[in-house]
Formats: C-alpha cells, structure tokens, sequence
C-alpha cells in the first residue's frame, strides 16, 4: 500500500492560494522521487472543486500541442475537459502541469493563463532537465517558485506516527534543558534510523511495510539508478554521472573541498560549470561553498572555486557509500543503527546536518584558515543570525572538543553570536560553547 505522507510543502501551497488568489502559478521543483507530484494532487483533490493534472511524462501529441498556439483559451480549454473528462469551474479549479520540463511550451504558457484568471496553475519540475530545456523560452514572471526536498525529520516522525517528539525536542532546545544521556541514547536511535532510511517518500513507505532495512536499501538503490539514467540522458560522457557517484568518496576523504578534476579529469572551465550547475540543479545534490570573508552577507563572499558537496537525502548518501556491494546486507544497518561500524563516520553526519539545515530554508557555508603550513582550521557550517555569525561543529560522537571554534571565535570575536557544537550527547554547555544533540539541528 502506498501511503500519502503529511508533508510541509502541503502548507505552504495553501499560503499561496490564500495570498495569490490566482495572479500567479507556482511552481514546486525538486528532484524526482520526493513526493512532488502526490502532494500537489493531494492539495488539488482537497482545496479545489475539480483539477485536471496533466503529466507531460505521459501525455499525447494532442495535449502536447495545444500550448503551441494561445490566442484561442476558450478551444484550450473546451478539449482538456473533454480529453479528461473533467469539469472546469471558474476560479474554484486548478490545472496541474506535472514534469513540466517536458513541454518547455506549457511552461511559457503560464503568463497567457494566469492573466486569463479563470483557473489556478500548479506546475511541478524536476530540474535535471530543466535548463537545457528552458534555453529558447521566456520563464514567466507570474510563476512562484517552492524548493520540495526529501522529507525531514519531523516529517519522518510523523510517517512513523509520532506528532510529539519534535515539539518536545523544541522546547527542550528553547529551555536548555538536559534530559539525560539515557533519554538522549533512544532519541539518537531514532534519530539515525532516520539516517539510514531517508526521507524518501518511496523508502519510507518500504520501511513502514516491511520493517526490512534490506528492502529499504534496494528501494534506495532504485532511486539511486534512475538519477545516474538522467544523469547519463542529459551528459552522454558520464561525468555528471561520476560527479555524483563520487559525492560520499570526496567527504569521507577529509579534503577541505570537492575536487572535480580528479573525478572527471581536464576540462574546460565552462564545460565543468555546466556539469557542475547540472548536478546542483538536479536537487540530488546539495552545495555548500566556501566563504572568503567570514561575515553576515555570506553571499557576497561566496567562493564559486570552492565548495563541498554533501546528499539532499542522506538515507540515498549511505546506500551510495556502499554502492561497491549489489546489496547493502542487514548487518551494515544494523551496526549503523547501534552506531558500532568500524568506521569514521563524521562525514555521515555532516551530510545529515546538511540536509537539515537545508531543509530549514538555510543556504550552506563553511570556512576554512590556515592553522600551520599543512593543516587547516575548518568550521563545517556557517549561519548568519542579525548581525551575527554562528558557527557550528559537527562531532559523529560524544567528544566535545572544538579546537577550531575556539579559535575561530577568538579571531572573529565580534561577529560571533552563539557558537555550537553538534554531537551525540545530552546538552550541556562548555565554556561559550553550547553542545547540543544533532537532532536540534532544524532549531537553529
């Protein structure tokens, strides 16, 4: 059975219904799999009289063609009702444009449509394929535009039947109140089952039918093989592909950034733009640049050289890593679960943090500063907050030692708000230095 998940973006549709009121279309993008189409039929079927979805992965020529020729809307819309068989109600309808990278036409449609007034326009995009798609048209202006990322962990919770936790973690965080490391130990377990499985509506549901992390693993996998098959539509060479694939390598290796040349070779500069704008346009892949002068305004001094490149979901990043085996065995979950893998797994959890904090409306920043000739000083993420910076650790354990935001904080003392360290044990702090759970990351 495959369930329809609570999900945020739901919300944020019905803000833009409310505030709108039809003088522009929205568009959800992000990558495939997340759960774009099921929510917006979901909100379609729930806050409207009727809707028409059409999906331009499947559509014949005879809708494909209509949005080549507009001066006739009444004809338009006359054949859709009929093709559908589904009545149309002046501004109590919506008509949806699911995959609408497919027909770059629809989507320059939506001007002429929305200054018709009579429906609603939803489009949904994955945008793998949306740019090279997009390059011969005028993008509209009436078009509003949401970020759909795999599901948080609140989400997740909430998949699993649990609507308190995350209220709780919050006022727990808002309080700085210490519950124990023994209450702290169950919420870490759940919270690296969230970790292992992912926020993949597809995964999730595998999990919640089967209690099989095998299973789960091979749904991933799926998902996992249908990005590398856009990959591979979209670059015929492969290097989008191996740029992608190479994700989980580049952080476990403790660089201070990704080194696509070592990946994909020689290019030229232009030709490793635009494979590189491919993957972070694809929404599998989450960038987090260098920031050249520490400050508020990150984005004035963001270092387009220089940059990691972390999983939008990390249930996918940890079946990448053991992408050598067909399969990823039970006994890998289970020691990951009980956190007892042999393994350094800071970069685990750096990639989870990435997530949440991106998923949180963040854009992602870090910074790195000589420490001696060799070696590097390195604050995994940065935030601006007002007029403040607040940096952040990430320890994949209970040790609280924060040598580089200690130093960082000395050397930017006036710029610095709260400073913190996330980790695997009950809050507590040391010194200036506020050391929370991980799972307190969305809080920040």
């Amino acid at each position: 059975m495959e369930r329809i998940f609570k999900r945020k973006t739901y919300r944020r549709l019905l803000e833009w219904k409310a505030t709108e009121n039809g003088r522009t279309a929205i568009l959800v993008e992000g990558a495939r799999r997340v759960g774009k189409s099921t929510i917006v039929e979901q909100f379609a079927r729930k806050e409207y009289k009727s809707y028409i979805l059409i999906d331009f992965n499947k559509v014949g020529k005879n809708v494909v063609g209509l949005w080549d020729e507009l001066m006739d809307l009444d004809r338009i819309f006359l054949l859709l009702q009929q093709i559908y068989k589904t009545t149309l109600y002046e501004r109590n309808s919506v008509i949806i444009f699911d995959e609408v990278q497919k027909c770059p036409p629809a989507r320059q449609a939506i001007k002429y449509l929305v200054q018709d007034g009579r429906y609603d326009y939803i489009e949904t995009g994955s945008l793998i394929s949306i740019h090279k798609n997009t390059r011969n048209i005028t993008i509209p202006s009436e078009e509003d535009r949401i970020t759909m990322y795999p599901m948080d962990y609140e989400e997740f919770r909430w998949a699993l039947g649990d609507m308190a936790s995350i209220p709780l973690f919050e006022q727990q965080y808002n309080s700085r109140m210490s519950l124990g490391d023994a209450v702290v130990r169950l919420n870490m377990r759940d919270f690296r089952l969230y970790m292992l499985v992912g926020g993949m509506p597809q995964a999730v549901n595998t999990y919640l039918e089967t209690n099989n992390l095998s299973l789960v693993d091979k749904t991933k996998r799926g998902i996992i093989q249908l990005y590398l098959e856009d990959f591979q539509k979209i670059d015929a060479t492969g290097n989008a592909e191996r740029l992608f694939k190479n994700i989980p390598a580049q952080l476990s290796g403790k660089v201070s950034r990704y080194q696509p040349y070592t990946v994909v070779g020689q290019q030229s500069a232009a030709k490793m733009g635009e494979l590189l704008q491919e993957l972070e346009q694809s929404k599998t892949a989450l960038f987090c640049h260098h920031c050249t002068d520490p400050n508020v305004g990150m984005s004035l001094n963001k270092d387009l050289s220089r940059y990691k490149i972390f999983m939008a979901d990390t249930g996918l990043f940890v079946t990448l890593c053991f992408w050598d085996k067909d399969f990823t065995e039970n006994v890998i979950y289970d020691k990951l679960l009980s956190d007892k893998l042999d393994a350094n797994l800071g970069y685990l959890y750096e990639n989870v943090v990435a997530q949440m904090l991106a998923s949180a409306g963040n854009q992602l920043f870090y910074y790195t500063f000589p420490k001696d000739e060799k070696h590097n000083y390195e604050i995994d993420f940065l935030l601006s907050r007002g007029n403040k910076l607040v940096p952040i650790e990430v320890k994949s354990s209970g040790y609280k030692t924060h040598k580089s935001l200690d130093v960082f904080c000395e050397k930017y003392s006036s710029r610095i708000g709260e400073r913190i360290l996330l980790y695997t044990k009950d809050y507590q702090k040391d010194g200036p230095t506020k050391c929370i759970p991980v799972y307190f990351t969305p809080f920040l």
